[in-house]
């Protein structure tokens, strides 16, 4: 967890290291420049939702494994897809990373659960990285969620294929022609 000298950061707004008492910066935070993390970025590394993982055997499971070798983020998405509606009924992560990465992670399945495999497809980073206002220097994080995603449909059409179940144009190729 984010915490500065034994307090856990908790300021309306963007988080800081090194605030007073009463919310002015300290002088920690004036020579060091130190970076501050908006409250959607704490929140969803302080309370993480849908963490775990399915069976990856599972045949209506699509896992995504994506690593960033720069900085060593490594996240795993898995979707579980209805075959009847083509839609994304569950989704959880496992991500070993900064708490940008793991806050992408975390908006990532909430944000695929309930859509159609065609839609998800279309969630870019940048919308990602909006809505959690990361900084250019942690771009690479919801990168990783974007892939991610399309890693998981990827995964799960492969398996259909095997199986022989894929129907006439799969989601990523519709995406791909468009």
């Amino acid at each position: 967890m984010l915490r500065a000298g034994g307090r856990r950061l908790l300021a309306p707004g963007l988080r800081r290291l090194g605030f007073g008492a009463a919310g002015e910066a300290g002088p920690a935070v004036a020579a060091a420049g130190v970076r501050a993390y908006h409250e959607r970025v704490v929140d969803h590394y302080n309370n993480p939702r849908n963490v775990g993982s399915f069976d990856k055997d599972d045949p209506n499971v699509g896992t995504g494994l994506v690593g960033a070798p720069a900085c060593g983020d490594v996240m795993k998405l898995q979707i579980r897809v209805d075959e009847d509606s083509g839609k994304i009924v569950d989704a959880c992560f496992k991500t070993f990373g900064c708490g940008s990465a793991i806050a992408s992670s975390s908006v990532a399945t909430e944000w695929v659960k309930g859509k159609p495999m065609d839609e998800v497809l279309t969630i870019k980073n940048t919308e990602i990285a909006k809505h959690l206002s990361l900084p250019p220097v942690k771009l690479h994080c919801s990168m990783l969620a974007e892939d991610a995603i399309k890693a998981a449909v990827k995964d799960y059409e492969a398996k259909k294929a095997k199986m022989g179940q894929k129907g006439e144009d799969s989601p990523s190729e519709k995406a791909a022609e468009a």
